[in-house]
């Protein structure tokens, strides 16, 4: 009769510093965020955490975060996508005229825009994986073709430089907030109960996955410092739902924003084409030969790419309430930028979904504090710059180091 042996079954439970060592790009950048966020909210004098301010915070850098999910499996696949701002510009031009122009239900053209952003993608996914043209030059067209096919269509619909108000039924999706079922006066009970719930939900996630985790030998945390991470987070999260709850409440774009991002996630840690495309932007010859068709992969990530790029440009247009002839412009620049800032490799393989989210909103904290503060776009510019250069340095540093 043989009994278990306790030291095997605790033998994937890793010390905390090897456990932080083996994720330091994602700690590093939460890490990094929480410093920028308190730097700002101490330098404001208390505006940035501000209900008013959180809620402005998260509608100006929810397109962001969307469209940095899809770039992220663009350059975890090898690959850049440097039209995205010109699709954004584009989709909102042709929103506007399907709605305002035409009269068309917004359901409908919602349809029609997210099915044109993916045909986009599709197109340039079509030359980069079939014909082996560098995603670097046939991005650089495309950008070029729908930054001046944005301008024909609004000189050709005679509308000048803008076309707006959109229905305000339509605005909802971006500026509108969820609504309030219980109704209790001062605070908005409904965002509330959610920002409880959630919390709870990916405790209970959290924990599935450590569980699955032990069963296949797998490395983790020691509970205790799972414990305090998770506990750290649903704070956070307890926090961030009490400061909105005073004021509007959840905004409607959080909602959609926290679903993808949970998609996504799901994606690239349980599905088989999450994990191909990881090989894939590490090794493509040696994915080839394993019997996988990465030209397939290539191209839906560019058509997923053009798809989210098309939401992000509804949700631009329906938040300045009207599609403008340079809508769009420079975007593609901080959407690169918040995935290389969160991890993400710039030779491809490496990156998570959770380091793009970070590295988004570390670029929207950074925007929102130092506008905060009245510093211009040129020192802006600059001070983003720095920190892209500082963190791809990082990153090539550590690989060359391991």
């Amino acid at each position: 009769m043989t009994t278990a042996n306790p030291a095997t079954e605790e033998s994937n439970v890793i010390s905390v510093g090897e456990y932080i060592r083996n994720n330091i790009r994602e700690y590093g950048m939460l890490i990094a965020l929480v410093v920028i966020m308190v730097f700002f909210q101490i330098s404001t004098g208390g505006v940035l955490f501000r209900p008013l301010n959180l809620t402005n915070l998260i509608l100006q850098n929810s397109f962001i975060v969307i469209m940095a999910l899809g770039m992220l499996l663009v350059i975890v696949a090898g690959h850049i996508d440097l039209s995205v701002g010109s699709v954004v510009g584009f989709i909102g031009a042709l929103a506007a005229i399907l709605t305002v122009q035409w009269h068309m239900n917004y359901v409908l053209a919602t349809a029609i825009c997210l099915l044109t952003g993916a045909l986009v993608g599709a197109a340039q996914g079509y030359f980069i994986a079939y014909h082996r043209i560098p995603s670097f030059i046939v991005t650089l067209a495309g950008m070029l073709i729908f930054r001046g096919l944005t301008l024909s269509i609004m000189t050709a619909a005679g509308s000048g430089t803008s076309i707006g108000p959109f229905p305000p039924a339509f605005q909802v999706i971006s500026t509108g907030f969820i609504p309030d079922f219980v109704g209790i006066e001062g605070i908005h009970s409904t965002s509330l109960i959610l920002s409880i719930i959630i919390p709870i939900v990916l405790l209970v996630v959290a924990w599935r996955h450590r569980k699955v985790n032990e069963s296949h030998g797998i490395d983790v945390e020691p509970m205790s410092f799972f414990l305090i991470q998770n506990l750290l987070l649903a704070g956070a999260t307890l926090f961030l739902g009490y400061m909105l709850s005073t004021y509007k409440g959840l905004p409607n774009v959080l909602i959609l924003m926290l679903v993808l991002i949970a998609g996504y996630a799901f994606i690239t840690r349980r599905t088989t084409i999450g994990r191909r495309i990881y090989a894939m932007g590490g090794n493509e010859k040696a994915t080839k030969l394993s019997g996988i068709n990465t030209q397939r992969l290539s191209f839906y990530t560019f058509a997923n790419m053009g798809a989210l790029a098309g939401l992000a440009g509804i949700i631009v247009a329906l938040r300045l309430n009207s599609a403008t002839a340079k809508g769009g412009l420079g975007l593609e620049l901080d959407v690169i930028a918040a995935c290389f800032i969160g991890g993400a490799s710039a030779s491809g393989g490496v990156g998570k979904i959770t380091g793009a989210v970070i590295g988004a909103f570390i670029m929207g904290v950074m925007n929102n504090g130092m506008s905060l503060h009245g510093l211009g776009t040129d020192y802006q510019q600059m001070v983003k710059g720095a920190v892209l250069l500082a963190a791809v340095f990082i990153d090539v540093y550590n690989k060359n180091k391991g």
